[in-house]
Parts: C-alpha cells; structure tokens; sequence
C-alpha cells in the first residue's frame, strides 16, 4: 500500500491488521520492506506488522533534493505516519540505517520499545564525522556516475558483508536483486542526507531513554559488537543480544533466531 505524506509517497507494507501487539520495522541501506519477508513469515498473527520503504528506497519516492532526505525530515513523516494510521503505541524494529532513524525517533517521539539491530548512534566527533561525510559524498557521485550494478557490485564486496558469501547462492541472489532494484538518485541522496557524517550524534541521548533498548548484533560483527557494548553502558534499560556466528545481517543469515528475540521481546512486554 501507499500513503501520501505530507509531500512523500510512502510504500509499506501491512500484515496482521488489528492484532494487539504493534511493530515497525525499518530496513538499512539498500534495503526496503522485503528485507523482512522471511522473518515475519516465522512471527506469530498476533503481531500486527507495518514494513516501511524508507525514502529514496523500494518503492517510496526519491527526491532528487537531498534535504528530503535529512533525519529531521524522515522523522517528521514517520511520525505523520503514525498518526494517520492512528498508532500511539508500539515497538520500533531498525537494521543498520534503520536503526539510526529508530533511535533517532524515539529520543523525539515516544514509543514503547526499540529493537536496534547491528546500529549506532552515530559519529561523537567532528573530525570523524567530516570524514565520513566526504567519504560518503564520494560514494555518491561514484553511484551517480557508474549506476547501481557497478556499485552493488562494490558494496558486496566490503568487509561488513563478507559473512553472507556464506548463505546459499539462491539466498544471495535475493538478497542481491533487492540491491539491484534500488535507484541511483535514491541512492546517492540517502548518503547525502542521511549519512552519518550528516546525521547528529544520539550518543549523548542514549542515557535519557528510558525505555527498553534491546541490542541485537552478530558475534563475527566485531565493530558493532564494540558499538553495542558501548550503548549498553550508556543506556539505562538495555539488553545486549549477540548472536552466535552471525555477521552484521543476522535477520538474514539467521532468521529463526531473529524472529525468536523479537517474539520474545513483544511478549515481555505484555
């Protein structure tokens, strides 16, 4: 389904309409609903479910000017979003890109839960920061410049995703032809806007959440293992997750697992 709003045409996707328990599930870079498919289709029906292409993603729209694209921007649809669909409470699922703009929506917004998968806050400093934002701005103009093969191709082949060489080749493919039905624009833009050389830090944030934080990350994902250990300290109500011989996707390399921690989690909370 699609909705209009405020000036985005947003694509979702919506399962279990009317069941008790409300989550929302925010994919990562390259990414959009179907991300999520084999992990719903393990959750139980009493879980309604609403998969969102993020902008300049799957089917939502992909401005060509970046400041759509800005965190502040996204967070103002999202929750338009909600209030047209008359949400007020819910768990707020995010992978990766997806989980920035989850934690980033609930420092402003309140939500009952955050499930952050392989996820940071951010970049602290600003060196690090304007570094990040030239190294992104460069993958930019190369998307813009060789297309979406010749950059997939690329992105496969860096260290985060290395782990997934080992799923099945039709699995892979998948994955794959997801990255390959991305656009260019829409691409390129979310790097400008949305990188994290743009985005604020939420690092200083993290101690003003009050709410569960559940972190999930793969054992062979040493960086984000680090991360994750670091917002455990930070966080007053959190619960470190690793999963054992999973890399930075675990949704996808082990999504049984996955889907049982999210269970798990939406029943506690009962």
């Amino acid at each position: 389904m699609n909705l209009m709003v405020r000036s985005v045409n947003l694509h979702m996707k919506r399962y279990n309409i009317g069941a008790p328990k409300k989550v929302v599930w925010l994919h990562g870079f390259t990414g959009s609903s179907s991300t999520w498919k084999e992990v719903i289709s393990l959750l139980p029906s009493s879980m309604e479910l609403l998969t969102i292409d993020l902008i300049g993603h799957g089917q939502t729209d992909k401005p060509s000017d970046s400041a759509y694209y800005f965190v502040e921007e996204q967070l103002r649809e999202l929750h338009a979003l909600f209030q047209q669909l008359e949400w007020t409470h819910f768990t707020l699922v995010g992978y990766s890109m997806g989980g920035r703009l989850a934690l980033a929506y609930a420092a402003k917004y309140p939500v009952d839960a955050l499930i952050l998968e392989s996820s940071s806050p951010g970049l602290a400093g600003e060196e690090e920061r304007q570094k990040r934002k030239l190294s992104d701005e460069l993958l930019a103009e190369r998307i813009m410049k060789e297309g979406v093969i010749s950059f997939v191709d690329f992105w496969e082949g860096i260290p985060l995703f290395h782990t997934q060489k080992r799923l099945p080749v039709e699995k892979q493919e998948v994955i794959r032809e997801e990255r390959l039905a991305q656009s260019a624009v829409g691409l390129s833009n979310s790097l400008r806007g949305f990188s994290t050389g743009i985005q604020p830090s939420y690092w200083d944030v993290l101690s003003e959440l009050s709410i569960p934080v559940f972190l999930l990350v793969g054992e062979l994902d040493l960086k984000f293992c680090a991360i994750a250990r670091r917002m455990e300290n930070e966080l007053p109500n959190a619960k470190l997750v690793v999963v054992k011989d999973a890399g930075h996707a675990i949704h996808v390399e082990k999504p049984k697992i996955f889907a049982t921690i999210i269970e798990k989690v939406i029943l506690e909370e009962e």
